[in-house]
């Protein structure tokens, strides 16, 4: 570990100093930092120098921070586009770790680390536990995925930075979850809200009180959720619950988090530059109108984003937290521009679930995606017209005929979802934009 993570880390287990960088410091940091991303953009990835040209632009032009509003656009798209590796800024024998997210189509969203790319991701994520309340000597129980999906990996590293014990479960298998989380004494836990929702029913099942066990804190992110749930969570097990945001494309989570006041997600600015702008227009808001989030990351190396979309909906809040700390704050995040959905913490694409629909024949080309909630976990059918020749056929053929569509789906999205095959003409037509969601998910 570097010296100047370690130094990170040990403002991180108490208050960490960053957080409470006076303002005019904290600009020039900034300012510094986005030179010098800006100038590593330009040099060594392709698309962004061809950008700028087009613009007229070259790092000379960037000299206040005003001056990011210049820049051109990054999107999920560009990353799409230039899949696997044209967006990276470092050699590849730099690279220490790739994290892969979801995109609309079957290709993956590829994002790369250097070392001290990780070495950031550790000690932002440090900030957020430390600032949820954890310290060393907590039991942090992981239940979000590992794996590909930056999640698990992103809060064992932070966690275990900042001396606490992991207990890495990943997702799935509720029981298991209980019974650790009881057995070993678990204090804090890191999953998304509606996992944690599951888990208190299921206990409730197994004859477990939560409100009975040491845990005291759970850090939920991956999903939108609301201040109603998070009153549920905290009602039904005395815990206290916290906000965590990030993705992959910036970073994986630790991009901003919750302090106990509870007011707002503060953003670590001094590795995440933030802007609100109109989702249409792109023109920058000011602070206190709601819009667009779009972040740059100021200090990352193998993949350095210059003004990301993320398509999340929020607003820059004005003023400072009651907290003391300087960063900024985000308003949490309920929506998003664009119509991704994200279930159990994996992001769904409609046209993902179209494309998987075309490769099989006997459907047709008419689909709705019913979302419900059951037992705190939210659950997506998908409901398929077939011919009617199929309609007509033998069961097996109709058997067969579901099967290939599930395994098609769980293959596209990675993740399980129901079908149900419906008869031709039952899916209602619209004379305009097919309304393919139907959300049944009470809020």
């Amino acid at each position: 570990m570097n010296s100047t993570l370690e130094a990170n880390i040990a403002d991180c287990t108490s208050v960490s100093a960053q957080d409470y960088t006076p303002v005019a410091r904290m600009r020039e940091l900034q300012m510094q930092r986005l030179q010098a991303v800006v100038g590593r953009a330009w040099q060594q990835v392709k698309l962004f120098r061809t950008r700028m040209g087009e613009r007229g632009l070259t790092p000379r032009e960037i000299r206040t921070l005003e001056d990011v509003r210049k820049l051109p656009f990054t999107a999920k798209s560009d990353l799409r586009d230039t899949y696997p590796f044209g967006l990276f800024a470092s050699p590849m024998k730099d690279v220490v770790r790739l994290h892969v997210s979801s995109g609309t189509t079957g290709k993956p969203i590829v994002v790369a680390y250097t070392k001290e790319d990780v070495d950031v991701w550790t000690s932002v994520m440090v900030r957020c536990l430390a600032g949820c309340g954890l310290h060393p000597g907590d039991i942090v129980q992981v239940a979000y995925g590992y794996g590909l999906f930056t999640g698990g990996l992103g809060a064992h590293y932070g966690a275990e930075a900042l001396g606490a014990t992991v207990v890495p479960t990943s997702g799935g298998n509720a029981d298991r979850q209980i019974m650790l989380m009881k057995d070993f004494g678990v204090t804090a836990i890191c999953c998304t809200p509606t996992y944690f929702l599951h888990l208190i029913d299921r206990a409730a099942e197994l004859g477990v009180d939560m409100k009975e066990l040491p845990l005291r804190a759970g850090v939920f992110g991956a999903e939108p959720w609301t201040d109603s749930m998070r009153k549920h969570i905290e009602s039904m097990s005395r815990i206290e619950a916290f906000d965590i945001y990030g993705l992959s494309e910036i970073i994986g989570p630790g991009v901003g988090c919750e302090c106990s006041r509870h007011d707002g997600l503060h953003i670590f600015e001094d590795h995440f530059y933030p802007e609100i702008v109109d989702p249409t227009t792109g023109e920058t808001l000011p602070d206190g109108s709601e819009g667009e989030l779009v972040l740059t990351t100021l200090s990352k190396q193998a993949m350095p984003m210059v003004r990301y979309r993320t398509r999340d909906i929020t607003m820059i809040m004005p003023g400072r937290c009651e907290c003391g700390r300087t960063l900024r704050r985000i308003a949490r995040i309920g929506r998003r521009s664009d119509d991704m959905l994200i279930i159990r913490g994996v992001n769904v694409f409609p046209s993902q679930v179209e494309a998987a629909l075309l490769q099989i024949e006997g459907t047709l080309p008419h689909y709705q995606i019913v979302l419900t909630r059951e037992q705190g976990l939210d659950q997506m059918e998908v409901q398929v017209e077939v011919t009617p020749q199929m309609f007509t056929d033998k069961i097996g053929a109709l058997q067969g005929l579901h099967d290939r569509l599930q395994g098609a789906l769980d293959h596209v999205l990675g993740i399980r979802v129901e079908v149900a095959l419906v008869e031709a003409y039952t899916i209602e037509r619209s004379q305009g934009k097919a309304k393919r969601v139907i959300d049944r998910r009470a809020t």
